[in-house]
């Protein structure tokens, strides 16, 4: 007979995702790996939990465009024409 109870990785793994919590995987320099530990070790602490949100937000998710209607509505027009004539395109009758 097969054993059908979950193993404790998947309990442990679903008790985290009942308290908010996500799984994430990344690939980052083996040079790197400690410093992303850290920072996801500061994030889960009560104690450092809003200092480093705020730091990482201010330095790090602070920098992101928000894509090419950001970039447009950002973008200085003064002296730039944005004006052009009216094209009724070409007659297609033979």
């Amino acid at each position: 007979m097969a054993n059908t109870d979950p193993s404790p990785v998947t309990r442990w793994r679903k008790h985290r995702q009942r308290l908010g919590f996500v799984r994430v995987e990344v690939q980052v320099r083996k040079e790197d790996a400690a410093l992303v530990r850290d920072v996801a070790s500061a994030l889960v602490d009560p104690e450092r939990e809003a200092e480093t949100r705020t730091i990482l937000r201010e330095r790090i998710a602070g920098q992101r465009s928000g894509g090419l209607k950001a970039l447009l509505a950002s973008a200085p027009l003064e002296g730039i024409d944005l004006e052009r004539p009216h094209d009724f395109g070409r007659d297609t009758a033979p």
